[in-house]
């Protein structure tokens, strides 16, 4: 009786609320379409399905459970005494990913885009000539920076799929006989393309060419899954970004700069207030920042580099190759092509694979994710809808990377491409079980 009373009472008065109101003012989760009726339909991408989001882009990436669970911190003031030694600790922290004992880093809250500026304005000027090679749209987009900053580029252009040409920047450097050029800028790892350009021969030309620029490199997607020698190679400013190898959020900007970058500083006068590494340098030493940190983002830093750490950086750069490897088995088990033709190049970050001719990638990578929960990468700008891109850096493993396969098997074959199911995973899992190593600390069980 009393459900009866309540339900006469309350279901004329939510009648009268709701009576007029859009489908936009209603929840978010349900909206009604009056085509059907007023049947509530779920508004689109509202429903969660069973399992896991396969994100297998090259960043953001996946994220480990330890580094979530550092991360769930409550607020917390940076100005009591504690931060000084924890913040102090995370910037030293940061020097095991860049390879450097000699370089001082930096942590700003931002992202990758803000470590080039900061990059450049901090150690450039206003007409200054730099060299920047361009294979990627990446790398474009740096160039396009410099270029709005007010730098005069020299843009060295490569074909997308190939990596900086060492013997044309020893040209260039040789033929600067003023010696007008104040840096080489270049993308060590072009997400674009799959390509991985070598710093260390870069370094070698510009020795070659006895020329005193400034080498600025772009390692976003390279610091901290491939091999990166910031002190051997002598790399003047180095950027990552934490949504990449790191396995974090995106929202930090990490550079590290060395004592040749700092020293230019000293005269450069392109503008810079956010960016400033003056600002950092008065703060820092002390343990101190000029503005507000992200707290929960450097816990979880701290978290992701112990983890590295403890793998040992040699052992996460064969990893990615690794990985890489049976991608690339995959790719070649599908009867497909890498976009990076040259073997010298071919990245670990990530594998970009052309598609057949008349086949649109989009369509791959829409029903991957539409049927599968499998993110994938598109192809950016002039090989859009002719490529689509395999991330595996980060928290990454076989039996992870073996399920993006599966997926792209799948959606390539619901998007008209010709290959014939597990063509390509059991090449690469042939590959990863021949050349598999037992789990650190587990040796016992296998004897």
């Amino acid at each position: 009786m009393l459900r009866e009373v309540s339900q006469k009472r309350v279901l004329p008065l939510l009648g009268q609320l709701t009576r007029g109101l859009s489908a936009s003012a209603l929840p978010e989760q349900v909206q009604y379409d009056a085509s059907t009726s007023a049947v509530p339909q779920p508004a689109p991408f509202s429903y969660t399905p069973p399992g896991r989001n396969h994100l297998f882009v090259p960043g953001p990436v996946n994220i480990h459970e330890r580094v979530l669970r550092a991360m769930h911190v409550p607020g917390q003031n940076h100005r009591d005494p504690w931060f000084a030694d924890f913040f102090k600790a995370c910037l030293e922290d940061t020097k095991l990913i860049y390879g450097t004992k000699d370089a001082t880093p930096f942590i700003f809250p931002g992202t990758g885009t803000g470590g080039w500026e900061a990059a450049l304005c901090n150690t450039l000027s206003p007409g200054d000539k730099v060299v920047c090679f361009r294979y990627g749209l990446f790398s474009h987009l740096w160039i396009d920076m410099m270029q709005r900053l007010g730098l005069d580029v020299v843009v060295v252009d490569r074909p997308w799929g190939e990596g900086a040409d060492e013997a044309a920047l020893e040209d260039i450097l040789r033929k600067d006989t003023e010696k007008k050029i104040k840096a080489v800028c270049v993308v060590h790892n072009e997400t674009t393309t799959g390509v991985t350009s070598d710093i260390g021969g870069c370094r070698k030309a510009m020795d070659a060419a006895g020329h005193p620029a400034l080498l600025l490199v772009d390692g976003v997607s390279s610091i901290g899954a491939l091999e990166f020698r910031m002190d051997d190679w002598r790399v003047d400013v180095a950027v990552t970004g934490s949504q990449k190898a790191l396995s974090l959020p995106t929202g930090l900007a990490f550079v590290a700069a060395s004592k040749k970058a700092l020293e230019a500083m000293k005269t450069a006068k392109l503008k810079r207030v956010y960016y400033d590494f003056a600002d950092m340098l008065r703060t820092n030493p002390s343990g101190n920042v000029p503005y507000t940190p992200s707290l929960a983002m450097l816990y979880g830093m701290r978290e992701s580099i112990r983890m590295l750490r403890e793998e040992g950086m040699e052992n996460v750069y064969a990893r990615h190759h690794r990985l890489a490897e049976g991608a690339r088995k995959a790719v070649e088990g599908w009867g497909l092509k890498l976009l990076c033709k040259n073997p010298r190049w071919r990245s670990d970050s990530l594998t970009v694979v052309e598609v057949p001719e008349g086949v649109d990638s989009n369509k791959i990578v829409k029903n991957a994710y539409a049927k599968y929960d499998l993110s994938l990468g598109i192809g950016l700008a002039q090989i859009n809808g002719k490529v689509f891109r395999i991330g595996h850096l980060g928290n990454m493993n076989e039996l992870m990377l073996v399920g993006a396969l599966a997926g792209a098997e799948m959606a390539m074959i619901d998007s008209g491409v010709p290959i014939t199911p597990g063509s390509g995973v059991a090449r690469a899992v042939e590959y990863w079980q021949r050349t598999a190593s037992v789990i650190k600390t587990r040796e016992s069980l296998v004897q």
